[in-house]
């Protein structure tokens, strides 16, 4: 039996044990029978714990610092845009595997970099005549 799992990139896959899915009366319209629908989906994956997710990118997941993250690393996804659960729990999966796929691409190292001399002086410069500008709309010398 093949196991079902999430796939982010063909070389990346989570398996299903690894998603917790909560289901929970959404808010917003529906008419009557909205009060009585768990349409809404709470969708838990724990980042911190995961088995499936290479090293590097666990560690690029932690340090995006996502409000949806909590302290023991698991991210909390909720849907509810959609009126059935099963379309919600659809959008809870395409939105976690975009969250993944975008800390795949690895973030290029800045290089420290300086102002050229022209710059710099450019800047001074320019520093130089609006201080003597605000200085001209002072109050003229009383000795003069």
């Amino acid at each position: 039996m093949l196991a079902r799992m999430l796939i982010i990139t063909p070389s990346l896959r989570l398996p299903e044990h690894e998603l917790v899915e909560r289901f929970l009366r959404a808010d917003g319209p529906g008419g009557q029978h909205v009060n009585r629908t768990e349409s809404a989906v709470e969708l838990r994956f724990d980042v911190a714990h995961s088995t499936a997710l290479p090293e590097d990118l666990r560690a690029r997941l932690l340090a995006l610092h996502d409000r949806r993250l909590n302290l023991q690393g698991v991210l909390v996804l909720q849907a509810r845009r959609f009126r059935d659960q099963a379309r919600n729990r659809s959008d809870a999966r395409a939105r976690l595997a975009a969250w993944i796929s975008a800390a795949l691409r690895v973030p290029k190292p800045r290089k420290a970099t300086r102002p050229t001399r022209g710059a710099v002086e450019r800047r001074l410069e320019a520093k130089r005549i609006g201080a003597r500008r605000k200085r001209a709309r002072g109050r003229p010398d009383a000795d003069a």
